[in-house]
């Protein structure tokens, strides 16, 4: 059986497991929000920390706060900034508004852990030393601590899901390059088309990756203006004047981030439009991944009764009824994940709108989806990019065969025969089963030697108008 403590706080006791560094508040946001058993991710934890560490740093430094307690919440800080007491953050993300309860969770096990670093127990019935809210939240309020944590954590993971993006841009260049030279009959609403390259589809799925990248960096951008030290409504009270100024000069040294200043404090506490910027480019990011999945989907269907020009790696068997049935799951998991960061971005927009007058409480669901939205994304494409895009094999023949048999080849007959009488040769084609270049060379349209330049589908794959003349 779990052995208790009791804690106190303002509404009176509460029993807390004995060996938790959280306390009252902590506790009573679980036995309130037993929702949906999730925790807080790492970069919350990480940034929320991160935060208190650098708060009693300034304030120490201010002479508001006691060296020595200042230099204990450090310490203890420093220790859930490297993933020592994770355990110990309990709250569900879904909880009152604003992340009160994330704000105090931090609090209580930073100042309990600080304490126990200057010689008081965890359960011992000493006074201890260090305050979670008179010490450790000092200067600060729920209210600019998680938007500045939600900055903080994407800023944090910004890199690593960057170098993923790229990785995958990188793979597609690659085969690109290697697949320039197969020519295949390109489709427009999933009908033939005139011909394109494999290597042109291919590296245009490269670009619409690099261009997301470029997207979801500039998005990024607005995230490093943090309103910290506008404590409750955005005035600053309870905070020393160079407190602000000073928090984002710390925060950038711990972290190794570019940060600035919030040149309106109001505006930082009531909108949350940087969020919903910086969303939405994941998003845009999300929406291209999964139609890319989708059309190797198309491209990989088969192997007998489909498209099949591309073949997918045989990672896992594909059914379990069917003997030797290997399907495209890497493209399957995609478009499942990034469906999911989509819904999570239409849960960060609804919240941001949310907000009223000095404050958003929807700040809580805010920050973990966001995070959830990068998890996600930078995991699923690693996936999909070491597991499908690498191994991706190009079927020449089958590519090339469904070109032979396309009519949409008389396309490049227009300049010379004309749109009206290309119809009757590509109607004609269908119905006869016979090739373009014998009907135009066989009712005289063109000669064989300046149909056979005409038709040829490499050219047509580099744009241009014929200069030749029809006959006939």
């Amino acid at each position: 059986m779990t052995e208790y403590r009791i804690e106190k706080d303002t509404l009176g006791e509460v029993r807390v497991p004995i060996d938790a560094y959280y306390a009252a508040q902590t506790q009573r946001a679980v036995d309130n929000f037993n929702v949906s058993g999730l925790k807080p991710y790492r970069a919350f934890i990480w940034s929320m920390a991160t935060i208190k560490r650098a708060a009693a740093e300034v304030n120490r430094d201010l002479g508001l706060l006691d060296a020595k307690l200042a230099d204990a919440i450090i310490q203890a800080a420093d220790e859930v900034i490297a993933g020592k007491w994770d355990a110990h953050f309990v709250v569900d993300p879904f909880q009152a508004g604003a992340g009160t309860s994330h704000n105090m969770n931090t609090n209580e096990v930073i100042a309990n852990r600080a304490s126990e670093i200057l010689g008081v127990a965890l359960n011992s019935p000493d006074k201890k030393p260090v305050n979670p809210n008179d010490h450790v939240n000092m200067a600060q309020s729920t209210n600019d601590t998680i938007p500045t944590a939600l900055r903080l954590g994407a800023l944090w993971k910004l890199d690593e899901l960057i170098a993923t993006m790229q990785h995958c841009a990188t793979e597609f260049r690659k085969k690109a390059v290697e697949w320039d030279d197969i020519v295949k009959s390109g489709r427009t609403h999933l009908q033939d088309a005139v011909p394109v390259r494999l290597g042109q589809e291919v590296g245009a799925w490269a670009k619409a990756i690099e261009r997301n990248i470029e997207k979801v960096k500039m998005a990024a951008e607005g995230l490093r203006r943090l309103g910290i030290g506008g404590t409750a409504t955005g005035s600053g009270i309870n905070a020393h004047p160079k407190y602000h100024e000073n928090m984002v000069t710390v925060l950038s040294q711990l972290t190794g981030l570019v940060l600035y200043p919030s040149d309106d404090l109001f505006e930082s506490m009531q909108s949350h439009q940087d969020a919903v910027f910086f969303s939405g480019a994941l998003r845009s990011a999300a929406q291209d991944f999964s139609r890319i999945a989708s059309d190797i989907r198309l491209l990989s269907s088969g192997p007998t009764t489909g498209l099949g020009e591309l073949t997918c790696p045989p990672v896992q068997p594909g059914s379990s009824i069917m003997p030797g049935k290997v399907n495209p799951v890497l493209a399957e998991m995609l478009n499942q994940a990034m469906f999911h960061v989509m819904g999570n971005d239409h849960a960060i927009t609804l919240g941001a709108q949310a907000g009223q007058l000095e404050l958003n409480v929807m700040m809580p669901i805010m920050a973990h989806n966001l995070n959830e939205m990068m998890i996600v994304m930078n995991g699923a494409v690693r996936a999909f990019t070491d597991k499908l895009v690498v191994g991706l094999v190009a079927n020449r023949e089958k590519a090339e065969s469904w070109l032979l048999k396309n009519p949409i080849l008389v396309t490049a007959l227009n300049p010379v025969i004309g749109y009206e009488m290309g119809a009757k040769v590509a109607k004609k084609s269908l119905a006869e089963n016979r090739t373009l270049l014998d009907i135009v060379v066989s009712d005289g349209l063109l000669g064989e030697e300046e149909a056979r330049k005409v038709l040829d589908a490499r050219a047509m794959t580099e744009g241009g108008v014929s200069d030749i003349k029809g006959g006939g």
